[in-house]
């Protein structure tokens, strides 16, 4: 990949809307001041995601690029996730091949033209796989259940066999910023565990990588960038009609805390990426057992833990008062 010097250079100028230079996808870009900066962030974030977690490998031997299957389900965050991949291959910035790939569940009522259409007018390269999953969902599951779990393993199944077909090295999710705090929260609340969606794994099998490169972009940006684009989006008709799904439960009281403290939700996210082993109840990952006094690597101690931030600034407050 480029330089951090070389990447700042590329990403600085963002083409106008009907510039015949640039891929077809971005050449309808509402050209307005806030939605280049907007534009831009969603850029810097998917680009540092894909660096903090090394998502582009080296270079192959034979001098053939990675390739990676980019899965569209019709949704704002995919839209978004494929216009920004591609954006950042076009400016030098991701040295791989994408291929773009639609699963039509064979869902009642979908309207499987949409995407068709729209990979044909931006001239992406791109496959639409049928496999009727909505049949065996809705069978196995009873209506007043939540289908996401069987539905997701499903499609997840489908689209490993159809990347080691395409000689992809991996497949790419849309999911953002929310979707992993969401998916936390679901972990910590009903699951009993500190988990959530990272943004680069290998699967069970151990021959290809999932990777979300969103993973720092928030949904609120996400949306509004759609919403520029003018995506043609495609409501999902299984999970969506469900309604009081604990995963709504939980996106519902994460956008109350963003509301009544904006900013929250980009704390916690950061949150993720710091953990304390040494300050939490997982003897794997601590020895507790041999954490004597005098220990010294003192990891553990009272005097390692960093200050609350909250604290301080109410000491700062207290103090200022007087």
């Amino acid at each position: 990949m480029l330089n951090s010097t070389d990447q700042a250079a590329a990403q600085e100028n963002l083409p106008e809307a009907g510039d015949e230079d640039v891929p077809p996808v971005l050449r309808n870009a509402p050209s307005s001041v806030e939605f280049k900066k907007l534009r831009k962030r969603l850029l810097r974030q998917a680009r540092q995601a894909m660096d903090d977690f090394a998502m582009v490998g080296p270079q192959r031997a034979d001098g053939k690029l990675p390739k990676w299957l980019v899965c569209l389900s019709g949704g704002k965050d995919s839209y978004s996730l494929l216009a920004i991949l591609i954006e950042l291959k076009w400016r030098g910035l991701l040295p791989v091949d994408l291929l773009a790939c639609n699963l039509d569940q064979a869902q009642p009522g979908f309207p499987a033209h949409i995407l068709p259409e729209w990979f044909e007018t931006n001239g992406i390269e791109h496959l639409i796989i049928r496999e009727d999953t909505y049949s065996i969902v809705t069978d196995k599951i009873p209506a007043h259940r939540t289908y996401c779990s069987l539905c997701s393993r499903l499609r997840r199944g489908i689209l490993y066999r159809v990347a080691r077909e395409q000689g992809c090295e991996a497949i790419v999710l849309g999911h953002h910023r929310e979707d992993i705090l969401e998916t936390f929260f679901m972990n910590l609340f009903h699951g009993g565990r500190l988990a959530s969606m990272p943004p680069k794994l290998v699967n069970d099998e151990g021959d290809l990588l999932v990777l979300r490169p969103l993973a720092y972009s928030a949904e609120s940006d996400i949306a509004k960038f759609a919403q520029g684009m003018q995506f043609p989006i495609i409501p999902c008709n299984l999970c969506g009609s469900q309604d009081g799904l604990q995963r709504e439960e939980v996106k519902r009281m994460l956008q109350g805390w963003e509301k009544e403290t904006p900013g929250r939700l980009g704390v916690m996210a950061r949150a993720l990426g710091h953990t304390r082993p040494s300050h939490l109840l997982d003897r794997s990952l601590y020895d507790f057992v041999n954490l004597r006094p005098g220990d010294a690597s003192g990891a553990a101690s009272e005097g390692a833990e960093e200050p609350c931030g909250a604290g301080l600034a109410m000491t700062r407050n207290l103090f200022a008062a007087e």
